[in-house]
């Protein structure tokens, strides 16, 4: 269930209230009786166990990076290597 946080509009008290979604809000202040509004509040969460970066997204040990794989085609081809160049020859 979600904590609500409430203000009183004539004495200034901040009041935390745990109440369900579907819970009406509060209208009156418990101190004074004076009238309440709501509060908008930063919300926490916090990521239990071993975390879903490390089974999901992490880099896997033993592949190779994609770095290495970007080595010119002319230098790893071995197709063009054996061919002679005939573009520069006159006949």
């Amino acid at each position: 269930m979600p904590i609500y946080e409430y203000e009183c509009t004539a004495c200034g008290t901040v009041q935390e209230a745990l109440q369900k979604i579907s819970d009406k809000p509060l209208t009156r202040c418990a101190k004074c009786a004076g009238k309440l509004h709501k509060l908008i509040s930063n919300s926490a969460f916090h990521l239990k166990g071993s975390g879903w970066y490390v089974t999901d997204y992490a880099k896997k040990p033993g592949k190779a990076s994609t770095s290495d794989k970007t080595a010119s085609p002319e230098a790893t081809s071995p197709a063009t290597a054996d061919k002679p160049d005939t573009s520069t020859e006159s006949k």
